[in-house]
């Protein structure tokens, strides 16, 4: 069974950093596109960041040059390293497989609040 488990999140002031982690299971993930995803109160769930099949990184515009993803496959794990931090960025982030079949599992999500 594929499991997702996101964890990392956190109260932080504005200008401020935080890496979330998520840790896989059940599946390699090594060659596998893995995203990041965001959904603020309130507002639709919104993609945030791919490192690809390949490890290139795709950013979304609000994030880019502040947000970092990466891959650890001995660890099986990825992660989003955030910089420079802003009230807008404040959501419930999750981690996705990119690549079917596993394309539609999720993690249960952590919290970043941004805020002074």
């Amino acid at each position: 069974q594929v499991r997702l488990v996101e964890s990392g999140g956190d109260l932080v002031q504005p200008g401020g950093s935080l890496r979330l982690s998520c840790a896989a299971s059940g599946v390699i993930i090594r060659t596998l596109g893995m995203g990041w995803y965001r959904q603020a109160p309130g507002k639709q769930r919104e993609w945030v960041a791919t490192v690809t099949t390949v490890d290139n990184t795709e950013y979304a515009d609000s994030v880019k040059g502040r947000f970092t993803v990466s891959r650890d496959s001995v660890k099986n794990w990825v992660y989003l390293q955030m910089d420079s931090l802003k009230p807008e960025d404040t959501a419930v982030y999750y981690c996705k497989i990119e690549t079917a079949p596993w394309a539609d599992n999720w993690g249960q999500g952590t919290q970043v609040t941004v805020s002074s």
